[in-house]
């Protein structure tokens, strides 16, 4: 059902009732209950009482919430990936620069070892690896700052991650310098240079945008309306 609204199979201003969304996917009115819950929560549907169930449009939506962008992420997955490309270019560069003026000796040490994993498993071309040291990589220099808002974009940039890969948008073999620039974030968060880590996390993203643009390219503009 959350793949239909985000489609406009079910468009916005729809009202439906739980007996025709039973015999629509064939679930029993318990299933669908617990979706209405779920979608509710989600800012996707509104029930109003002897009326039905109203869907609601992407404005009212939580629209980084990780089931939402995970399906839209199967609906157009171009337009998902550009959007939350955008959004990572502006969130993560900041996120590495705290990181370096924040982060434990730990949490250093860690983003560092990660750096080193995804080389190796980058050389080998073993995709699936670096999808998983990646994600990650990302959430541990998210995380390293200090700021809870960013910590939390951690499963939105899974999602960006693991739809890039799954739509087949990551080289097999990661570019030698997007591999480097991993270290040299990891490098400058060690040492305490904010600067640094900012220009390297900005090299990383600008790198993945330029890899993936192609697949966006002269497609409009999404509009929250």
């Amino acid at each position: 059902m959350g793949t239909d609204i985000v489609t406009g199979d079910l468009e916005a201003g729809t009202v439906v009732r739980a007996e025709e969304l039973r015999v629509r996917y064939e679930v029993s009115l318990s299933v669908v209950r617990e979706v209405v819950r779920v979608l509710e929560s989600l800012g996707m549907v509104k029930p109003i009482r002897r009326l039905g169930l109203v869907i609601l449009s992407m404005r009212e939506w939580t629209i980084l919430d990780p089931l939402v962008v995970r399906w839209r992420m199967a609906a157009t997955p171009a337009l998902q990936l550009r959007s939350l490309t955008e959004l990572r270019v502006a969130i993560e560069p900041q996120a590495a620069h705290l990181a370096a003026v924040h982060a434990s000796a730990d949490a250093a040490e860690e983003i560092m070892g990660l750096a080193a994993r995804m080389r190796t498993s980058g050389r080998k071309g073993d995709v699936e690896a670096v999808l998983e040291v990646d994600i990650a990589y990302h959430r541990a220099v998210l995380r390293a700052g200090g700021n809870e808002l960013f910590a939390s974009f951690d499963s939105v940039v899974a999602e960006i991650l693991r739809g890039r890969t799954h739509a087949g948008l990551m080289p097999k073999f990661p570019h030698p310098g997007a591999l480097q620039w991993h270290f040299d974030v990891a490098d400058a968060i060690g040492n305490g240079d904010p600067d640094r880590a900012h220009a390297a996390m900005t090299k990383i993203m600008d790198r993945a945008f330029a890899e993936m643009e192609d697949a966006w390219a002269g497609q409009p503009r999404l509009r929250a309306d």
